[in-house]
């Protein structure tokens, strides 16, 4: 009996195929022999299946992926949650999916007012006053908006803002980007309470910075309430306010960056707005400014006179940032989630996602180390468990929480904290998947004290059992070939 638990390359069987090919209808020319040096001169090394083989082998492999459609996935900041099918569904219609960017713009109307529509709809919840929906991904929208904020000043000959403000507790992307963007980062420390220190803030600023990059709320999952006097200084002193809009599912119809001073805006639909994502991709990254700002924007832009959708490009803009309008299906997601929420429910993301998150906190705290007191937005962060006298680590508690069929949340992340778990319940979870997933966090809490080594050797009832992730990232196996050579070498097949 076959094992279909194994790899599809170790049931490769010599001279078993999945495949016939038809006869060649193509006249002679068109023949393999005709082709000459451009033929292989070696047959590649490829498994040998049937059909049936392979299709067992992928359905398997699919069964035993995990995903936020089989189970809970508290990934802290990545907001893993559930999409509506109705989206995919709508994403899918003929019209969207068989278009050409490179259309008449009168052939493709539909989908050039949705473009139109949704850049109003997100100018509206971000408090922005234009969008472009080009950028393909997060970063990519932080790269965008800081090249127009880098324009801004060159525009107005202020050549010495090169220096760009970013506190201890964002995002690893947003230094990234700067950088990418040819500008130098400044810094500051968090306060205690994990907010930004005014005081610090205030001994940076200067006629060299160019603007300052934050996440509101930060990626300890609290809200600054000193936002306002942070932009009132940042703009005092020249510069203009960028937010990353990571965590903007806390906010969601209860508050909009724009009223808060910021300057200019990304949104992540893939995070917030209605696109599955991991594994790289899809994404998409619209950037949002406020009017003195807008003239930037990149193209191509999508303008509307007398209900007819017109593509424009402006000598003032920063250019072209994408291939034609980037991922347009994923912004049909956010269309299609944003009309099926309506103006009255979409407040209720943010309200739900805060109550989630509070509620995880609180009923964690007395057995998990909470390093700031006070209420969080959409996400709290741990730094490990209260009593650490066994040695159980964050990564221990991870694997562990995988024997019961849950996803781990974000582990050692943010960085202000040694053993930091960072859990997102968001807004999509009930009570009572929420109940089952503290219960089991707490069921851990109490193995780590009275049986510590069935937490440390974790996992034990997964398919692939604790990996040498060291060894795992120097030593990697990527083609069919590298396998064989692992094997050969360990003994376990003959060269």
């Amino acid at each position: 009996m076959l094992n279909y638990d194994r790899l599809v390359f170790e049931q490769s069987v010599k001279g078993r195929k999945g495949y016939s090919l038809p006869k060649n209808p193509y006249p002679d020319k068109y023949q393999i022999s005709n082709l000459g040096d451009k033929l292989r001169t070696k047959v590649v090394p490829l498994p040998e299946l049937s059909e049936l083989d392979v299709v067992r082998h992928y359905t398997l492999l699919s069964q035993k992926n995990f995903g936020v459609e089989t189970g809970f996935y508290p990934l802290g900041s990545c907001t893993m949650k559930y999409n509506p099918k109705i989206d995919e569904e709508l994403a899918s219609l003929p019209g969207f999916t068989r278009i050409h960017p490179l259309q008449y713009p009168a052939s493709v109307q539909g989908t050039l007012k949705i473009y139109r529509h949704l850049s109003s709809m997100l100018a509206e919840i971000t408090g922005m006053d234009g969008f472009t929906l080009n950028p393909f991904a997060g970063a990519h929208g932080e790269l965008t908006g800081l090249m127009i904020m880098k324009q801004y000043h060159l525009d107005r000959h202020d050549f010495k803002r090169t220096k760009v403000i970013v506190p201890d507790a964002a995002h690893g992307t947003n230094p990234a980007s700067s950088a990418v963007a040819g500008m130098d980062i400044i810094e500051i420390p968090s306060t205690g309470q994990g907010l930004v220190d005014l005081e610090q803030l205030k001994a940076v600023l200067s006629d060299e910075v160019a603007g300052m990059m934050l996440t509101n709320p930060n990626t300890l999952g609290i809200f600054d309430c000193n936002i306002c006097e942070i932009s009132r200084l940042v703009h005092e002193a020249g510069g203009l306010m960028y937010y990353d809009g990571a965590n903007l599912n806390a906010l969601l119809g209860q508050a909009r960056p724009g009223d808060m001073g910021f300057d200019i805006v990304h949104v992540n639909l893939h995070k917030t707005f209605s696109t599955p994502h991991g594994g790289g991709g899809p994404g998409s990254g619209p950037v949002g400014v406020k009017k003195l700002l807008s003239r930037l924007l990149p193209g191509p832009i999508v303008k509307e006179t007398d209900g007819f959708c017109y593509v424009e490009t402006t000598s003032d803009s920063i250019g072209r940032i994408s291939g034609f309008f980037g991922n347009t299906l994923v912004w049909i997601r956010a269309y299609a989630y944003i009309l099926s929420l309506g103006r009255e429910n979409i407040k209720r993301v943010g309200e739900l996602a805060t109550i989630n998150a509070n509620y995880v906190k609180e009923c964690l705290k007395d057995d998990y180390l909470l390093p700031i007191e006070g209420p969080c937005m959409h996400e709290c962060v741990f730094d490990g468990l209260i009593d650490k006298s066994t040695g159980v680590t964050t990564l221990d508690i991870a694997k562990r929480l995988l024997d019961y069929g849950y996803h781990a949340p974000t582990i050692y992340f943010p960085l202000l904290f040694h053993q930091s778990i960072m859990i997102e319940p968001t807004e999509t979870e009930s009570k009572q998947t929420i109940d089952d997933f503290i219960s089991v966090m707490k069921t851990v809490a109490k193995e780590a004290k009275e049986h510590p080594e069935i937490v440390k050797e974790a996992p034990h009832s997964t398919i692939v059992s604790r990996i040498d992730e060291v060894f795992a990232a120097k030593k990697m196996i990527l083609t069919y070939q590298d396998y064989l050579e692992e094997l050969t070498q360990k003994g376990e097949v003959k060269s």
